[in-house]
């Protein structure tokens, strides 16, 4: 291993000076200092050098989502930076619990000075949005042009040019529909997993239809449950079907995505598909982690402001609890759940196409 030439100071290597000299208080313009204007700039400080770190990881997995062939060493390098990106949402998450230390009397004594500055206006937090797959179209309003219009024209151009490229949604869907095991010489995989599910729903409702216990509106009521878990598994083979899902905003993978997200979920024990499951789940961790603190992160403002306005011109936490329920990405992977099964309900693969998983 190499050594440096010249001494290193712990200092000078961290550039502490410029580090701890960049809270700059806005309270001490106007009068006696904020005491916990301070905490307020280091907490989001803090956030702005992770999410600095988060992005650099979201470019490594992008640039190896946007290559033709995904090796499966490539995988192992997803796998890690995604689990690296989660551990670090994870302590974003608990870092809120530091700002909830601050009581809403104690942020109001700086509030009004912060006007229009807002944590909206994180041109890095918006880049991570943006990266992972969300554009504007799939915003809320205030998003689509308020915000857009709240930032200066170099990040505006910046953060649009961005959204011309493809996500990481748009990446990872292209990877999962090039599976090439959906299809092979004399298998099928939606007609191998259809029948299966057609066998199922068929028992279930007997089921139903023998139980005594149901009084007839419980019966109906159970019947018409069954019957959109049906629709759901239907629309999963049929084109027709599953694009009025899109069309109605209930998917956002394609349906050979989905298809091949499937495939992976349920035979995930064979080895081929062990590296792809953990990219999978790692996605779904991610979006939850995001949701998670985008819900600490309007409660926190709820508790701080109440029904006030942004700073930035929101409105304050109906803002943030609209985008905590709008600007989820990576939500189809978290309802797979909906079409597995049972283990001892699958339906053995074909000698052929076990050779073929095994061959990669």
């Amino acid at each position: 291993m190499k050594k440096n030439k010249d001494a290193v100071y712990y200092g000078d290597y961290l550039q502490l000076d410029k580090l701890l000299d960049a809270q700059h208080l806005q309270s001490e313009h106007y009068g006696p200092p904020a005491h916990d204007e301070t905490l307020f700039i280091i907490v989001h400080q803090a956030y702005e050098l992770w999410f600095k770190q988060v992005l650099h990881e979201l470019r490594s997995v992008l640039s190896i989502f946007r290559a033709d062939h995904i090796a499966d060493e490539s995988l192992m390098t997803v796998v890690h930076r995604l689990n690296r990106i989660g551990k670090i949402q994870q302590l974003l998450n608990q870092q809120i619990g530091v700002m909830e230390t601050m009581t809403p009397q104690d942020f109001l004594e700086f509030r009004d000075y912060l006007v229009p500055a807002s944590g909206f206006q994180s041109i890095q937090f918006k880049e991570i949005e943006i990266s992972l797959g969300l554009k504007r179209d799939s915003r809320i309003k205030f998003d689509q042009q308020s915000f857009y219009n709240r930032i200066n024209d170099a990040d505006r151009a910046y953060l649009t040019g961005l959204e011309q490229q493809p996500g990481l949604f748009e990446c990872v869907d292209d990877w999962l529909a090039r599976m090439p095991f959906l299809r092979l010489d004399n298998f099928a995989f939606a007609d191998h997993f259809k029948q299966t599910i057609e066998d199922n729903l068929a028992k279930d409702e007997a089921i139903l239809r023998n139980n005594d216990l149901l009084s007839a509106d419980e019966l109906q009521a159970e019947l018409t449950e069954l019957e959109g878990t049906r629709e759901n598994f239907a629309a999963l083979f049929d084109q027709t079907l599953y694009q009025k899902m899109q069309d109605e905003g209930r998917v956002r993978l394609s349906q050979r995505a989905l298809q091949g997200a499937l495939f992976i979920n349920l035979y995930r024990e064979e080895p081929v598909f062990n590296l792809p499951f953990q990219v999978l789940n790692c996605l779904a961790d991610m979006d939850d982690n995001m949701t998670i603190w985008r819900y600490r992160h309007a409660m926190m403002v709820q508790r701080m402001l109440g029904s006030k306005i942004g700073t930035g011109g929101s409105s304050g936490h109906d803002y943030l609890r609209k985008t905590t329920e709008r600007n989820r990405i990576f939500t189809d992977l978290l309802n797979l759940a909906t079409y597995l099964l049972p283990k001892s309900a699958l339906p053995p693969l074909p000698d052929e196409v076990k050779h073929a998983l095994r061959r990669g």
